[in-house]
């Protein structure tokens, strides 16, 4: 698998909040480990054009079968007070 190939396209900060499958990404979020203020940090789109994540697993909707189905877009926040990562996605 070509793991380079052009299937995300990742925006910096504020200039990814748009790029999503649904609605708008917002631009703060509560830290999934500890509740305090997350900011953006990027967005990584999948474009369409080449592989794809959604296509790494089988989505079988059973329970532990779940994946992401046709494009996924994930924005990634990083914690003002504990630095952890938290994600938010949506897929089309």
């Amino acid at each position: 698998m070509n793991w380079y190939k052009k299937a995300m396209k990742t925006f910096i900060g504020k200039n990814g909040l748009d790029k999503s499958w649904q609605k708008d990404f917002p631009e703060t979020t509560e830290c999934c480990r500890c509740g305090a203020n997350s900011r953006i940090g990027f967005v990584s789109m999948e474009d369409g054009e080449e592989e794809s994540v959604c296509s790494l697993h089988s989505n079988t909707g059973e329970n532990g079968g779940l994946w992401p189905h046709d494009r996924v877009a994930v924005a990634v926040y990083f914690c003002e007070d504990c630095l952890e990562t938290t994600a938010l996605y949506n897929q089309a």
